[in-house]
């Protein structure tokens, strides 16, 4: 790894494994106790990618049976050649087929799901008719903003029910009756609870990102929510993972399903992942600081431990003259949404988060990722690096320890 702006030498070092604990500030955590995970494991010489055979789809955006509408708005997106799973699911979901679909978050899943319900939504008066679960409230943020943009003319609503969003208005906009309904687990089931939504009637179930759903135990929730349900339904599962839990519920919740796999390699594969040294906080702040004036950190993700901890850091950043936003849980949906949109249309450079931002979300071209503090658990640094290196690109990861 080289050295960082300020010319000192390279912090990395052999790490005896049974050395001591590099996470001096354990001791001062309230709550509970965090993972110890060796320092080696941060370090990864990321495999070069194999060049991939470009998949060659069987149809055109243009190919499939949509009404005029749809088509000029799928035009206006942008959208000519299918990726690999937009073009297998798209005819088995016109078809009315239940489907399994395995791919990598960032293949475009989501308009492979919304097309053609919104196709078959068209023209239909009962509502709602339409179930959309995501595992976070910033994926059915996205899920409701490409909904929108897909949907525009074709007198089709809907309506974003989430926690951490003012149920009230939540219970007016589901009072319209929207043909859409698209949440997180545990709002939707609060809502049920409370008589407030009604899913009798409801013809199409889609359970996005269901293995993070289930990584967040939210698996009592999504059944409650299923067992609501009419058995007659069209159900549509998609996933990163297939695993021995995973195959249960797509048993329980699925009638006869196509499965679909396009998965590619884990991105962590192809992300270079490297340790810095530091002495204290100051001295992180200045690492970083040392890092982000280099060119080649154009789109930054830095992980914080807890959200005021994120937010001074960012605040800190913005006052040296890096645009910076934060996003963690003192921020309400509304500015979280504008923090994800600044930085994802690059007016910030950097992104200050806790780990509520390493799942769920879909931001393009990170080129890298730094672990400011580390992870709880091992399985938060995989899904927090997994935010860079997308798509087959080549991303880096950085993680701050002490010396």
């Amino acid at each position: 790894m080289s050295e960082h702006a300020s010319g000192r030498r390279n912090p990395r070092r052999n790490f005896n494994k049974g050395g001591r604990n590099f996470n001096r500030s354990n001791k001062k955590r309230r709550g509970p106790s965090k993972q110890y995970i060796h320092p080696s494991k941060f370090i990864n010489k990321a495999i070069e990618v194999a060049a991939e055979v470009p998949y060659e789809p069987k149809h055109s955006f243009a190919d499939f049976p949509f009404g005029s509408e749809l088509h000029y708005n799928i035009r206006n997106k942008g959208f000519v050649t299918p990726s690999a799973i937009q073009d297998q699911a798209i005819p088995e979901i016109i078809n009315g087929n239940d489907v399994i679909g395995l791919a990598n978050t960032g293949t475009g899943k989501t308009a492979a799901f919304l097309l053609p319900i919104i196709e078959r939504m068209s023209g239909i008066s009962a509502a709602p008719a339409v179930l959309i679960v995501a595992p976070t409230r910033e994926l059915a943020q996205q899920i409701n903003e490409e909904f929108r943009i897909f949907a525009k003319g074709l007198g089709l609503y809907s309506a974003l029910i989430v926690g951490g969003a003012n149920v009230d208005r939540q219970i007016r906009d589901l009072k319209r009756r929207p043909h859409f309904v698209i949440g997180t687990p545990g709002r939707i089931k609060d809502l049920l609870e409370k008589r407030k939504l009604q899913l009798k009637n409801m013809s199409v179930l889609v359970l996005d990102e269901a293995d993070r759903m289930l990584d967040m135990g939210f698996l009592p929730d999504i059944q409650s929510i299923v067992k609501a349900m009419p058995r007659e339904r069209q159900s549509l599962f998609f996933s990163a993972t297939i695993t021995p839990e995973i195959e249960k519920i797509t048993q329980e919740f699925l009638k006869d399903p196509v499965t679909i796999s396009v998965r590619t390699n884990e991105t962590s594969d192809h992300v270079e992942q490297d340790v810095i040294e530091t002495r204290d906080k100051e001295h992180k702040i200045e690492v970083l600081k040392d890092l982000l004036a280099q060119e080649e950190y154009e789109k930054v993700l830095v992980f914080g431990e807890t959200k005021y901890g994120v937010q001074r850091l960012c605040d800190h950043l913005g006052n040296c003259g890096v645009p910076s936003v934060a996003i963690h849980g003192n921020k309400n949906q509304a500015q979280r949404q504008r923090a994800l949109k600044d930085f994802k249309n690059n007016k910030a450079k950097v992104m200050v988060a806790t780990d509520v931002a390493a799942r769920g979300l879909d931001i393009p071209n990170v080129t890298h990722v730094i672990n400011f503090d580390t992870p709880q658990t091992y399985d938060d640094y995989v899904h927090r690096i997994g935010r860079t290196g997308r798509g087959g690109a080549r991303g880096r990861a950085h993680t701050f320890i002490a010396s």
